[in-house]
């Protein structure tokens, strides 16, 4: 199965051009399925229903969130309308839409896909997310419910995303970090045959502050006084994510890549498609 995960929407024109691209990359190369976290679309901050619906529209299957899924507030109406649209599962019980669904890959695969938060120097009161992934892939294990496992972990530290990571090695097909909106270079196949990667970066302006326009953000570590709101920056946008080839008999991933595709950062492609 060739699945593709692409990192952060970041405004109109990180969103803009995961809307052009995208399509061709599916065709190219014959992607089976493709997540994309959508959570700072809207104005670098939350989703908008039809930001979502032009997402999957371009080739998402699924549409994942973290910790701004509730900032834009028609979000609360609209989490529970839409089964390819999810926010983090160890959000409280009660709280508008799904964290993890089952949904059929081009190819015919069943793809069970994921969408937990770290609490490490972020939201310490949501549910043990080590738990909750845990009972979300027991309940659908690789290789039995699922054809392939993939998970988006929201999180701030490196430590727990990769503790994350070797906690599903052999469980999950990949495990991809996001949030900190900056591509790491430690994508991998672990010892269990899990595809991982720290932060798949964001698709977003870098020259920027996280994709934010950087003279505000560089304000407030000079002065600590606020001049004004943070803007996602409108500068051309490069395309961050990861290329996984994930076995049809195992489940596991056999081959992994970065992807960037985009001015500022070095590009990268998949060799193997």
């Amino acid at each position: 199965m060739r699945f593709l995960f692409l990192g952060d929407m970041v405004g109109r024109t990180g969103r803009t051009a995961v809307f052009e691209r995208l399509p061709g990359l599916v065709e190219d190369w014959r992607l089976d399925f493709v997540v994309v976290n959508g959570e700072n679309a809207a104005g670098g901050f939350g989703i908008t229903e039809d930001i979502f619906e032009t997402t999957v529209a371009a080739g998402a299957d699924v549409v994942t969130t973290g910790n701004h899924v509730f900032d834009q507030r028609e979000a609360l109406t609209f989490a529970s309308r839409h089964d390819r649209f999810l926010r983090p599962a160890n959000y409280p019980p009660g709280t508008p839409g799904r964290g993890s669904g089952l949904f059929e890959a081009k190819n015919g695969a069943r793809v069970l896909v994921a969408n937990v938060m770290g609490r490490a120097f972020m939201h310490p009161e949501l549910d043990d997310p080590f738990r909750a992934i845990g009972d979300i892939v027991s309940a659908c294990p690789l290789g039995e419910q699922a054809d392939a496992v993939i998970v988006d972990f929201h999180a701030e530290a490196t430590s727990e995303k990769q503790c994350v990571g070797h906690f599903l090695d052999g469980r999950a097909s990949v495990v991809v970090g996001t949030h900190t909106h900056v591509p790491t270079a430690d994508h991998q196949i672990l010892p269990g045959g899990t595809a991982y990667q720290s932060d798949a970066g964001m698709c977003g302006d870098y020259d920027s502050s996280l994709g934010m326009e950087k003279e505000e953000p560089l304000n407030r570590f000079l002065t600590r006084v606020p001049r004004g709101r943070f803007e996602a920056a409108q500068g051309p946008a490069t395309i961050c994510g990861l290329a996984v080839e994930i076995s049809d008999r195992t489940g596991l991933a056999e081959k992994v890549s970065a992807v960037r595709i985009g001015p500022r950062l070095e590009p990268v492609v998949p060799s193997f498609w």
